[in-house]
């Protein structure tokens, strides 16, 4: 692990590799480790980086009042920090919708888009029911006593998770947590979606339940350059249940699309 500065806060990532520079963005609930299959395979032709957001793995703590932006800026920074000019940039789930906002924010830095089993925000990609749904189940999971305490959202696989994904529940800060889902109730980026001029890469679990592939049609129908790959057999974390698909859907678009300079 290295550590940068920014913006008053440590963030911790990984790098491996040499090559276009790939960086990868967690869901909530996760940490880097959640990319290990992709680090892994994809290192021999890419200079790879895996960060630990704001509030998650080996970084740090959120400050009070820390919101989408700021998640936004911290990513900016590490990018300009490793010097990898522009980059391409992996989402998944939460980590899309903060792709989505460093895209808003800071697009120089993006040379392509790769949104995997995302949401433009919840309130930007879920029925309002379906909304409040979510909010009711988080409340009751986040208001359990420690002990009881499980972010094993329904949902997240089409089977059984895979062993190496238990380990980093233990490791879930609630607090953290608790604040990106309010983030996400409110999060709303459909606005962005037709003005994303880079091309984009949609992978999305076939069995995906809590982002359908309904969603994965509207990110389609809505950004201007963009293909979509369905993943199938795979739930909403596609890139642990299939990696193997991922990782070749990622690097034949990757390769086909080469960053330009700044």
């Amino acid at each position: 692990m290295q550590v940068i500065r920014a913006n008053e806060l440590e963030i911790a990532y990984e790098r491996v590799g040499e090559g276009s520079p790939l960086v990868f963005i967690h869901g909530a609930a996760e940490d880097c480790r959640v990319w290990q299959p992709q680090l892994a395979d994809l290192a021999d032709r890419f200079t790879v980086v895996a960060w630990d957001e704001p509030g998650a793995g080996r970084s740090s703590d959120l400050p009070a009042g820390f919101g989408l932006a700021d998640w936004a800026d911290c990513l900016a920074a590490l990018i300009e920090s490793v010097e990898l000019g522009r980059t391409h940039v992996a989402g998944l789930s939460w980590g899309g919708t903060v792709v989505l906002e460093l895209y808003r924010r800071h697009p120089g830095l993006v040379a392509t888009l790769i949104m995997i089993d995302t949401y433009a925000g919840w309130k930007g990609s879920l029925s309002a029911d379906e909304v409040r749904e979510r909010v009711a189940g988080a409340r009751q999971m986040l208001a359990a006593p420690p002990e009881e305490f499980d972010p094993t959202f329904p949902g997240l696989f089409a089977g059984s998770p895979p062993a190496k994904f238990v380990p980093l529940l233990a490791d879930v800060r609630p607090a953290t947590l608790g604040h990106q889902l309010s983030v996400m109730v409110e999060a709303d980026q459909r606005d962005l979606l037709p003005r994303i001029a880079v091309p984009t890469l949609l992978i999305w679990g076939e069995l995906d339940a809590r982002s359908p592939l309904s969603v994965a049609r509207q990110f389609e129908e809505a950004i201007p350059d963009t293909e979509l790959v369905v993943i199938v057999g795979a739930g909403h974390m596609s890139n642990l249940e299939r990696p193997e698909p991922v990782n070749e859907a990622v690097r034949e678009f990757c390769r086909a699309h080469p960053p330009r300079s700044c």
